[in-house]
């Protein structure tokens, strides 16, 4: 009798504890939260359904230690690349099948664009000279950018900028992103070395660079430029989209370098952007708790309009306007990514997210709900 009392008084507590509680009634399991819905995340006309286990390979068999972008190829093909040198370009199909593996020379395999030159795809690799040793330690070089075909023969490699004379003595070179404009011109961002944008010809001759840290007018700056691309949505007037990742932004500038304004997106240290259809999507890598630190594991993956307004934040809260001013948003409590770092978006809308420092997990699939 003392013991059925006793549950009787537990149950008492904490039913009373649930009523109390913003999460009373809801059940927290793995992937999902109590702002989620039968595991839909995301708002407005862009929710998605979770899927961890998409890609069907073994680590064993292909060790991963940080997946960071990933884009999809003429035949529809996910390519994605990673900073395991047992094979840093992974190929799926868009069930997850893995079909190709290839890539033994890019400890930092960090930014991978495709560029389309007729009827032939090519890939833009980027190493970013931060890498692992086998003793697990953070190791630091001169990035490179290698521009391939799918199968992986080079076809030319970008030099140091130093030996052209465009960079000083002192100033490193770390790239992160590539990304390709209309007549050819290829775009470098140097997020983590010296933050200018290095404009080459289609032959990887060099035109300009700017951006950078020193500008008179500190919004023509670049801190940690970490993505870049190429913005067509108005065919007329192509324009460049560059991450300030440390100032939660994205900037925008000419072809030629102009800066144009800013996209802020407080609290979200956002990765490359990347242009579909009219929207912009990309990953985040962390958002800020509600006294404005930096958290980890607190990624999720956002999603812009045509305005450059967000409209969806899957796995994180949803976008808020006050005053037309952005508030800031946050990871949702029961955490579904660990940092967001790129995202690519297949040609039926479905989202794979490439995730930093995730525990050396496979890509997550996000499936248009």
């Amino acid at each position: 009798m003392a013991s059925r009392r006793k549950f009787i008084q537990q149950t008492a507590l904490a039913t009373a504890a649930m009523s109390l509680s913003p999460l009373a009634g809801f059940s927290i399991i793995k992937n999902k939260s109590p702002y989620e819905a039968d595991g839909v995340i995301g708002h407005g006309g862009f929710t998605y359904k979770v899927d961890k286990g998409w890609a069907k390979m073994s680590l064993n068999s292909n060790p991963l230690i940080n997946c960071h972008e990933m884009v999809q190829d003429s035949k529809g093909r996910l390519i994605m690349i990673g900073d395991h040198t047992s094979n840093n370009i992974l190929i799926f199909d868009k069930s997850g099948n893995l079909l190709d593996f290839w890539g033994h020379s890019f400890p930092g395999g960090h930014g991978l664009t495709l560029s389309k030159e007729g009827s032939e795809d090519f890939l833009f690799i980027v190493d970013c000279g931060y890498y692992q040793d086998k003793y697990g330690k953070g190791q630091s070089q001169a990035g490179q950018v290698i521009k391939t075909d799918l199968t992986g023969r080079i076809i030319y490699t970008l030099g140091h900028p130093r030996t052209i004379g465009i960079y000083k003595d002192n100033e490193k070179f770390q790239p992160t992103e590539t990304a390709v404009a209309p007549n050819g011109d290829l775009y470098v961002a140097d997020g983590y070395g010296s933050d200018y944008i290095i404009q080459y010809n289609h032959k990887g001759q060099y035109i300009r660079h700017f951006g950078g840290r020193n500008n008179a007018n500190p919004e023509h700056n670049l801190i940690n430029a970490h993505g870049v691309a190429v913005d067509t949505r108005d065919p007329l007037h192509p324009t460049l989209i560059c991450t300030s990742r440390e100032e939660n932004c994205f900037k925008v500038f000419t072809l030629d370098g102009k800066f144009i304004k800013r996209i802020d997106l407080p609290g979200l240290y956002v990765c490359r952007p990347v242009m579909q259809g009219e929207n912009i999507y990309a990953g985040v890598c962390w958002s800020k708790d509600d006294e404005g630190n930096r958290l980890n594991n607190s990624g999720f993956v956002t999603i812009l309009s045509a305005e450059n307004k967000v409209v969806s934040n899957p796995g994180g809260s949803e976008p808020v306007y006050q005053n037309g001013t952005l508030k800031p948003a946050k990871a949702l409590p029961n955490r579904v990514f660990n940092h967001g770092h790129d995202v690519c978006v297949d040609n039926d809308l479905n989202v794979y997210v490439c995730q930093w420092n995730a525990n050396h997990t496979t890509p997550v699939k996000l499936t248009r709900a």
